[in-house]
Parts: structure tokens; C-alpha cells; sequence
């Protein structure tokens, strides 16, 4: 019997490495998220007066066409922007008010609500783009040069390139 709990330790301690090894990958990811978040969202907020969640929001819905399936119901914005459905809405919201985005009903479904960029939305995204790449960029030049988030960073730059 001492046998089996020996060999039952001894397993969970070579788990225990792994499970270690996981969390501290994870917590790099977090760490790198976090300070790409945070250096993109002062450089919109300073440069236009947006946040990221904003930001993302209007990229998103810029990307929508007249075809097929072109426009997005907001459960798939909300997916989109990693957003609740809700938070989604309340964010719409906002943009609606300050004129950079309309609702409207679906033409074809009186139940489906769609929103599009407005002119203001799109000059406001178009300016602002330019910001977001370069805050993305300095905030990778920055964490690339804390060692144990190299390897992230360098897998960011791969899907970057796809």
C-alpha cells in the first residue's frame, strides 16, 4: 500500500512542474495582453478620444458589406470585440450618441437590428488606425525586451504575418 501512494506522490509531483510551467505561461500572456491594452488605450484616448473596446468596435463593424451575410448580428459584434452582448449594446450605445454609428432594422427580418459606421465613424477610424498600429508596435518593442515574454511576442509578429 505505501507502494501505491508512493507512486501516486511521485506522479503528482512530476504533475505539479507542468501545471507550475502552464500558469507561468499564462501569466506572461496575461502580462503581455495587459500592456499591449494599456499602451494602445492611452495612445487612442490622447490621439482621438477613444478606448480600445471603441476602437474595436468601429473596426469591426467597418469590415461589413452589402452581400450575403455581410452585416453582423450583435451577438457575433459582441464575439467580435470580446464583449457580453449587453456591454455590447451599451457600447453601441455611446458610439450611436456621439454620431459615429446607426441602428436600423434588417430589411428582410423586422426582429434583427443592424449597425453601420458613419461618416464621422469611418473618419474618426481611419485617423485613428494609424495610432493603434504604432501603439501595437511600440508596446511589442517594449515587452520583447523582457525575456520571458519574448517567445509571445515573436508568436504575436508570426499571426501578424499570416
Amino acid at each position: 500500500m505505501t507502494e501505491t501512494v508512493a507512486t501516486a506522490d511521485t506522479a503528482s509531483d512530476t504533475a505539479m512542474p507542468a501545471v507550475a510551467e502552464l500558469a507561468q505561461g499564462w501569466c506572461a500572456l496575461s502580462l503581455l495582453h495587459g500592456r499591449i491594452e494599456a499602451h494602445i488605450e492611452r495612445a487612442l484616448q490622447d490621439g482621438h478620444g477613444l478606448s480600445v473596446r471603441e476602437f474595436s468596435l468601429l473596426d469591426v463593424l467597418s469590415r461589413q458589406h452589402d452581400g450575403p451575410g455581410g452585416h453582423l448580428q450583435m451577438k457575433k459584434v459582441a464575439d467580435a470585440v470580446v464583449l457580453s452582448q449587453s456591454a455590447t449594446t451599451r457600447l453601441v450605445s455611446r458610439l450611436e450618441d456621439r454620431g459615429l454609428l446607426v441602428r436600423y432594422l434588417c430589411d428582410t427580418d423586422r426582429r434583427g437590428i443592424y449597425t453601420d459606421v458613419t461618416e464621422a465613424g469611418l473618419t474618426l477610424l481611419t485617423a485613428a488606425r494609424p495610432t493603434n498600429d504604432r501603439a501595437l508596435r511600440e508596446a511589442l518593442d517594449e515587452a520583447a525586451r523582457t525575456p520571458e515574454l519574448v517567445p509571445l511576442v515573436r508568436t504575436v509578429e508570426a499571426l501578424g504575418r499570416r
